[in-house]
């Protein structure tokens, strides 16, 4: 009897286990990617289909300008996905329309893309001859997009990741003017981004998060329809309030979209991209991963490496002479910068260009002015090496550092011993300044709708910037330095045409980038900086030429100096001139003071 009631235990205790396997696998949940995947593939062959009727059109025929609408906006919906699996031909296909150096090669690649297109199109400076080159190559990268959808399967980590690069691609380039900046079809592309966000939202994951969470849900769908009739009401450019549309429709969508990745449970971030994809908002002191950006020899630093390197910025025993240190030059009263034209050398002669802020410096991909590092530690590195600044070896650990006590417990609780070199010195130097970012300022907290102190002017300024005015599309919101979005992997170089001084009747003889290459292309280039804190670093430009930002706007506002009358071939600039009123550029110096934030010092030298 026994055995029985044994047997019988067993078989019951296996149905029960069957059982509720059987409702884990049924509660597993099943999303339809394919069809997505297929969405995205098919808009590329509509893209294709309308480059094929451009051709035939003409530069210049009566259906033109509709064709190249409609591949764009077909291209529009197909982006995510096939930018995301490459982002190098998704960028070319959709990037700025200015040649290229190949370094491997040293040839340089005309401009190609939809930019290039819409230029020729728009305006009478390309050949026909060059016009079909253009779209030859257009629907070879197209193809070549399509291929990569149609090999690659969609599933939760890529659609999250594309997802969340095209939503920054709207606040960042779509509504500045970056993607077209001669038709400026961007805040109506918007329109369609946001449908087609919908539209693969309801093929894949709606069904999910309406089991789980009916409200979010509907409130999402609501305040996509919401930002979409905003864009409805006015769609001009130059007037579009893009101020309130972030604040008030983008963001509330964003805030959504993480709480949908939340509850749909189908993807755990990784933290290999630029992306904190918890950050509610691309406007929070914690929206980018600074580990992205930073050597893998240095990232997560420690406490006692950061204290250590506090210490080491302000020590001038680190240089040869003892006289120079890093806050000899970056001031923390002075938004890390010196408030000064050149700062002296270290046998006090002026140092060639303008000391640059260090504030969010670690959001970058080049360093110095010229780009002549392309990491945080290279550029330290450098100053160490420069007979001109700290005169120092790298390898060569400075005694005199020593004699300070104090050091021996920093150096111990930061890297387990005392260095015998300067790689650690650096190291620590780099992870404490990588600590002096600021996303908190007037703006900020305004634009993520924590405060609402802005005066009508500072409004008018921040949608001046990221429209007419143009800024945004060099000065990237909402890092506003040159690292291009979504991907983060490039900062740009721009040739500007910056005056000898502020009488503005010569250009500087500064070469810039051009160092590296001895290319014409790259004369007078130099690195997209941040204006985060700058109306704290006066003087302004490489050569500290201008002291006000107002002199900075008006100098923009004539064209730079292609249009202060300078043989500039190369200029990057994507206008002749702004025709900003007195009024407009007022604003623009108004907004860009929102941007200033006084950093607190975190970290005691005792941690």
């Amino acid at each position: 009897m026994f055995k029985y009631f044994k047997s019988l235990f067993f078989l019951l205790t296996g149905i029960l286990l069957m059982s509720c396997n059987q409702d884990k696998k049924e509660m597993i949940p099943i999303v339809n990617w394919s069809s997505a995947q297929e969405y995205y593939a098919q808009n590329l062959d509509i893209a294709l289909l309308y480059i094929d009727s451009l051709e035939v059109a003409g530069m210049h025929g009566e259906k033109s300008k509709k064709y190249f609408e409609l591949s764009r906006a077909a291209f529009k919906k197909a982006e995510p996905y096939a930018s995301y699996l490459n982002p190098e031909v998704g960028h070319r296909a959709n990037g700025p329309a200015l040649p290229i150096y190949k370094e491997d090669t040293g040839k340089i690649i005309k401009p190609v893309g939809y930019q290039k297109i819409e230029e020729s199109i728009f305006d009478d400076e390309t050949s026909e001859a060059d016009f079909k080159q253009e779209l030859y190559v257009q629907k070879g990268m197209l193809s070549n997009l399509k291929k990569g959808i149609l090999k690659r399967p969609l599933n939760p980590q890529r659609f999250f990741i594309a997802t969340h690069q095209q939503l920054l691609r709207i606040v960042s380039l779509a509504i500045s003017g970056f993607d077209t900046p001669v038709s400026h079809l961007g805040i109506k592309e918007t329109i369609i981004s946001l449908e087609s966000l919908q539209t693969v939202y309801e093929q894949t994951i709606q069904g999910v998060v309406k089991e789980k969470n009916k409200e979010l849900d509907a409130v999402f769908n609501s305040n996509i329809e919401s930002a979409i009739s905003f864009i409805k009401t006015n769609e001009d450019f130059d007037t579009f309030d893009r101020f309130t549309f972030t604040r008030d429709y983008m963001n509330p969508i964003t805030r959504n979209w993480v709480e949908i990745r939340k509850v749909s449970a189908l993807w755990k971030p990784i933290n290999t991209t630029p992306f904190n994809f918890d950050a509610p908002t691309f406007f929070e002191d914690n929206s980018f991963s600074l580990n992205y950006f930073t050597p893998a020899i240095n990232q997560n630093p420690t406490d006692k490496q950061i204290a250590l390197g506090r210490k080491l910025f302000s020590d001038p025993k680190l240089s040869e002479n003892g006289k120079m240190a890093c806050v000899s030059c970056h001031l923390q009263d002075k938004g890390y910068a010196d408030n000064v034209a050149f700062n002296f050398d270290n046998q006090g002669n002026p140092l060639q260009r303008n000391t640059p802020t260090l504030i969010n410096t670690a959001f970058q991909q080049s360093f110095f002015l010229d780009g002549k590092s392309n990491t945080l530690i290279d550029q330290i590195s450098a100053v160490f090496t420069n007979d001109k600044e700290f005169n120092s070896n790298v390898h060569k650990f400075s005694d005199a550092i020593l004699k300070d006590s104090t050091y021996t417990p920093l150096f111990k609780g930061a890297f387990g011993k005392v260095s015998s070199n300067n790689t650690d010195v650096i190291k620590a130097i780099s992870s404490y300044v990588s600590t002096l970012n600021g996303f908190n300022s007037k703006f900020d907290k305004n634009i993520r709708g924590e405060e609402n102190n802005f005066s009508d002017e500072e409004k008018l300024g921040y949608n001046l910037f990221m429209g007419k005015a143009l800024c945004a599309t060099c000065h990237f919101m909402p890092l506003t330095n040159g690292t291009v979005p979504p991907f983060f992997t490039e900062t740009e170089k721009e040739v500007i045409g910056v005056p000898e001084t502020a009488e503005n009747k010569k250009l500087d003889d500064d070469l810039g980038f051009y160092w590296s290459f001895k290319e014409e292309l790259h004369k007078g280039m130099f690195k997209t900086p941040s204006i985060r804190n700058i109306e704290l670093t006066a003087p302004y430009m490489h050569n500290g030429v201008y002291n006000t930002l107002e002199q900075v706007v008006e100098f923009y506002n004539l064209g730079g100096g292609g249009g202060l009358g300078f043989d500039l071939e190369h200029q990057t600039l994507p206008f002749d001139e702004l025709n900003l009123t007195e009024e407009e550029q007022d604003a623009i110096v108004a907004f860009m003071k929102t941007l200033t934030e006084t950093l607190e010092e975190n970290y005691e030298e005792s941690k």
